[in-house]
């Protein structure tokens, strides 16, 4: 069932102007990603971050794991890469933390509303419980030079830009919020072929040939009374 939900998400994504991905190796639980930053309010405007995206085999009962390629001076975001973002943490309160389910990972979550999430955490940086401990010290005490240091980061990711590749403007691209995944979805027969766990702009069939499942048909359940019923949607992390 992962092969397939992950399958669904990824060519979701392929729509988006603000997300580049890409299947390492052709396998589907490990993704290259590059996000664009499209808003032009942001510090980080302008700038191409790429990042690797790997899923456990049981997703999405448990979460991604997330790292950015380059360290990028963020009090939140670890030397190697690596976030400290609740939504990315295992489902469930978490005494230590403090941290309530309803922040953290759920499978009522999906690739977007993560990628998402990480753009919003570059601007809204929380230097109180720091992965960085520098960015956030120069955060709170030196902010001219942590936008530099910003600054310095975005034209360093333009590096990394693929010959050809056209990057998107706030003006031709926005950032929508993805449509969260209902109940009587994810609890649907594994052997549906549908699309519950797509993108978000379209639903339309690309032919992926990394998918196994990709070329199933999808079985007949106009008689199951029980989809007729609707059910109450899973809230988000």
């Amino acid at each position: 069932m992962a092969e397939r939900i992950l399958m669904n998400e990824f060519k979701g994504l392929l729509k988006e102007k603000w997300v580049h991905a890409e299947l390492h190796n052709d396998d589907i639980f490990n993704w290259d990603i590059a996000l664009v930053v499209i808003n032009p309010d942001s510090l980080y405007y302008g700038g191409y971050f790429k990042a690797s995206m790997k899923f456990p085999s049981n997703y999405p009962y448990a979460p991604p794991k997330f790292r950015f390629l380059k360290p990028l001076h963020h009090p939140n975001i670890y030397p190697d890469g690596k976030l400290c973002i609740s939504i990315l943490h295992a489902p469930g309160d978490d005494e230590m933390s403090g941290e309530l389910a309803s922040e953290r990972w759920s499978p009522a979550q999906r690739v977007e509303s993560v990628l998402i999430s990480i753009l919003s955490l570059l601007d809204d940086a929380e230097p109180s419980s720091p992965a960085n401990v520098d960015a956030a010290v120069l955060l709170r005490n030196e902010p001219s030079i942590y936008r530099q240091l910003v600054k310095a980061d975005v034209e360093a990711s333009k590096q990394d830009i693929p010959a050809g590749f056209e990057m998107p403007t706030h003006e031709t691209t926005a950032v929508t919020d993805p449509t969260e995944k209902e109940d009587h979805d994810f609890w649907a027969d594994s052997d549906v072929d549908s699309d519950v766990f797509g993108g978000s702009d379209s639903e339309d069939d690309l032919d992926m040939e990394q998918s196994s499942g990709s070329d199933m048909d999808m079985e007949d359940d106009s008689d199951d009374e029980s989809a007729e019923e609707p059910r109450t949607s899973q809230a988000k992390a």
